[in-house]
């Protein structure tokens, strides 16, 4: 789960720094030169890709607290409010579990490995890695484990190293007041973990053995139990973002996000 938290900072990281100004409303704009952090990327540059890995990196140290004027949030710790899964009955394990306050720690921390924008196409590459993120939630789980039925609330807390991530987003264009803008289409995200440490507390109130035994159930069985989570997590974050794109995308025409 944290994983998929970081790309959605992340992809709004990759998509807001090439010009994008702040919201007013749609006929009131903000000029770029009122950011002066950002580094501008014009479309007719042949090394266009190598401008936003350092535009990317320009605007790393801001990160931690957010940047309000490109709609980037706090990405120390990023913010989630809410994911809820339903896992289905793999492994004896069935349950349905909503995680809410999700706070995620260490995105900022990020290794860009490859960045492809493809202008013809309206597609981008990424391929990044991070060495360790940590995330602590408030949890509520109902279901089977091991045959076991399950009630439990508390909090969660999950390590995770050596991660992963490849993502494609699909853009179109469409004409609004006579001027071109982009259209996040689809958000794919393909994540893999090196390896996870969980807990959760609470899950067996009175009987702190079995809740033992059941945190080290999971911390055994991690990479099972993860891939049933993972197309649920990807399929959310991805519509996530592509909502929290499109609204600044549909904003500003093409010219202004990446002039020529």
């Amino acid at each position: 789960m944290a994983n998929s938290n970081y790309n959605l900072c992340f992809l709004a990281l990759i998509l807001f720094t090439t010009n994008i100004r702040s919201e007013n409303d749609l006929h009131n704009h903000t000029h770029l030169e009122k950011l002066p952090l950002l580094r501008k990327c014009h479309r007719s540059d042949p090394d266009l890709n190598n401008c936003i890995k350092e535009a990317i990196e320009d605007l790393r140290p801001y990160l931690a607290k957010g940047i309000p004027e490109l709609f980037i949030p706090s990405c120390e710790p990023l913010y989630i409010p809410e994911i809820v899964m339903n896992q289905g009955n793999i492994n004896s394990v069935g349950v349905q579990s909503t995680y809410r306050n999700i706070r995620v720690y260490g995105p900022s921390e990020f290794v860009l490995k490859t960045l492809k924008v493809d202008l013809e196409k309206m597609r981008i590459r990424i391929k990044l890695q991070l060495p360790y993120l940590r995330m602590t939630a408030n949890y509520s789980i109902i279901g089977n484990i091991l045959m076991l039925p399950i009630n439990a609330s508390g909090i969660s807390e999950g390590n995770y190293t050596n991660i992963e991530a490849n993502i494609f987003v699909q853009c179109n264009t469409f004409k609004f007041h006579n001027k071109k803008h982009f259209n996040v289409r689809e958000v794919a995200i393909d994540f893999n973990i090196g390896h996870a440490s969980v807990y959760f507390s609470d899950l067996f109130p009175g009987d702190s053995e079995l809740a033992l035994e059941m945190n080290n159930f999971l911390n055994d069985n991690w990479i099972p139990v993860s891939l049933e989570f993972k197309p649920i997590l990807e399929e959310t974050i991805g519509n996530m973002f592509k909502k929290f794109a499109n609204k600044l995308y549909h904003k500003y025409p093409v010219d202004d996000i990446l002039p020529i």
